[in-house]
């Protein structure tokens, strides 16, 4: 089994930064594929970034390529995801996921662990 627990969503100005955390634990084969993906009340669940720890690849959304990075830290199992220049339609529910293998697929269902989710705010 794997837990993933994430932190650090908040409410945030247009053109401002938060940084999420993803700590993650259990059978560290299960999860070597780490990503984000944030949801809208009603919408899809929609794919944001992902990291493959040992490819050392990394994967993002157009719509945030450029503004968010991914990156993880080895030693304290955990993922972040900094988001820079923030627009009020990066508002949503942050979920950290986690996969085996070492393909980054968009499609959540090929996603095998899900965190409980941070909520993120920007505002205009």
């Amino acid at each position: 089994q794997v837990q993933l627990v994430e932190s650090g969503g908040g409410f945030v100005q247009a053109g401002g930064s938060l940084r999420l955390s993803c700590a993650a634990s259990g059978r560290t084969f299960s999860r070597n594929v780490m990503g984000w993906f944030r949801q809208v009340l009603g919408k899809e669940r929609e794919f944001v970034a992902g990291l493959s720890w040992s490819g050392s690849t990394t994967y993002y959304a157009d719509s945030v390529k450029g503004r968010f990075t991914i990156s993880g830290d080895n030693a304290k199992d955990t993922v972040y995801l900094q988001m820079n220049s923030l627009k009020p339609e990066d508002t949503a529910v942050y979920y950290c996921a986690a996969k085996t293998g070492n393909m980054i697929p968009t499609f959540r269902t090929m996603w095998n662990y899900w965190g409980q989710g941070t909520q993120v705010t920007v505002s205009s």
